[in-house]
């Protein structure tokens, strides 16, 4: 592993950073959240034109730029040291992956390159409580049983004349009140053999219904989704493997939103540092104080942990994408050759064969613990924040509250962090090998 960041990472970072800082401080912050989007749109349109933020991680062949889960998580840092409400992560990190994983030819065509231009804005929509089983971070449900039973309750799906249609209610969807294009965990097939599929909804269907909720992160908007009679078009095919995919992409999420949560946890210690250095009390700077000194230098020794801790999930999440298809292409070229020694039903039955499975690593955890440990810092530098501030730390008007809730959010929405750490200890056989 390469520690060091290419010239393109630094210059992503340095240009995001200035233009952040002089679109979207405290006074615009507060006036984004206040809209009924929840988010500056003007900011998202000058973030998708100059910077091709939302197109990071797409290939070029759909208009993206073409980098790694790298790239896109030094972005979301960035966002998260301004709190920037925008559709980044809704989007870029939670839908895009899945409409380029197990999108028809004709829907990644369709959908992909508009996304990437920041035209289009997605959600997946996942019960809010039960978002972070769904990726595979808090457990791993192999039944889909977090998007609801299958008699009742979550979102319902069933064919009809001309395609498929859906009911049902799905709360705390990140930007689902705003996004143009939904990704909705539906079951189909009846209770008896029920299974979870990913339904394509636009933002106008008929028969949807949206509005966005109260969140105690306000930088965070999330909606709630009624479906009723809606027409939806199914992402890939009916074998599609999509409680899998979910999975998957968990990686890739945790690793997004760890550097995000270290993106705001320096931000806040940075803000903390230069206000006691210049508030004075018994005559000398309040940061003099020993005592002092300890709290911030502890936090400051977490806040970068967590960084390096985010760094390797990311690193580790690329290289798990690039294993994956290399084993792809190692399953498509098995099925070229048999095609060519033997014909076409041997390469029926090599298509229909899976893919290699790449086998566990000690990478594969990293992105549950990364985040475990950056909601933590972030945790601990912003209540920290709010104390050194003193009687201006809890006031309304001034942004160190912000951080705060932004750190009880994210682990109401991809935690706890105790639940983060067992769940990584479990997949890592850890207390299994322990115990022999």
């Amino acid at each position: 592993m390469d520690a060091r960041f290419t010239d393109e990472q630094d210059e992503i970072r340095r240009t995001l950073r200035e233009l952040l800082t002089k679109r979207c401080g405290p006074e615009k912050l507060r006036a984004a959240v206040d809209t009924p989007a929840g988010h500056d749109r003007a900011l998202w349109t000058t973030l998708a034109e100059r910077l091709g933020l939302p197109a990071l991680a797409l290939p070029e062949a759909y208009g993206g730029v073409g980098c790694s889960a790298t790239e896109l998580a030094l972005a979301c840092e960035e966002t998260g040291r301004a709190l920037a409400p925008t559709p980044l992560l809704a989007t870029a990190v939670l839908t895009a992956p899945l409409l380029l994983a197990l999108g028809t030819g004709a829907q990644r065509a369709a959908l992909l390159p508009p996304l990437a231009s920041g035209h289009l804005t997605a959600a997946l929509a996942v019960p809010g409580p039960a978002l972070a089983t769904a990726l595979a971070l808090t457990g791993h449900d192999r039944r889909g049983q977090w998007a609801g039973g299958g008699r009742a309750g979550g979102v319902q799906a069933r064919r009809a004349e001309g395609g498929w249609r859906l009911y049902g209610q799905v709360e705390q969807v990140l930007d689902g009140h705003s996004a143009h294009l939904l990704v909705v965990a539906a079951h189909a097939g009846g209770f008896a053999r029920s299974r979870v599929l990913p339904f394509l909804v636009r933002g106008d269907a008929a028969g949807l219904t949206r509005a966005r909720q109260t969140a105690l992160d306000a930088t965070r908007p999330q909606g709630r989704i009624q479906l009723r009679d809606t027409p939806a078009e199914l992402l890939g095919g009916e074998a599609v493997a999509f409680l899998a995919a979910l999975a998957r992409l968990g990686d890739t999420a945790a690793a997004c939103l760890a550097a995000e949560a270290v993106g705001a946890a320096d931000r806040v210690l940075e803000r903390t540092v230069a206000y006691v250095a210049r508030r004075e009390q018994f005559g000398r700077p309040v940061g003099s104080f020993q005592a002092v000194k300890h709290r911030l230098a502890d936090t400051y020794v977490q806040v970068q942990a967590a960084r390096s801790a985010a760094y390797y999930a990311a690193w580790a999440t690329t290289e798990a994408i690039a294993a994956d298809a290399l084993a792809a292409d190692a399953t498509a070229a098995c099925a070229i050759a048999a095609e060519a020694a033997v014909g076409p039903a041997a390469e029926a039955t090599a298509a229909r064969a899976p893919a290699p499975a790449r086998a566990p690593a000690p990478e594969d955890t990293a992105g549950g613990l990364a985040l475990a440990q950056a909601l933590e810092a972030l945790r601990r530098a912003a209540a920290e924040g709010i104390q050194l501030h003193g009687g201006i730390g809890f006031t309304w008007e001034h942004e160190a509250h912000l951080y705060f809730k932004r750190a009880a959010g994210d682990e109401l929405l991809f935690g706890p962090v105790h639940r983060l750490r067992a769940h990584a200890a479990d997949a890592a056989h850890v207390f299994e090998e322990a115990g022999t």
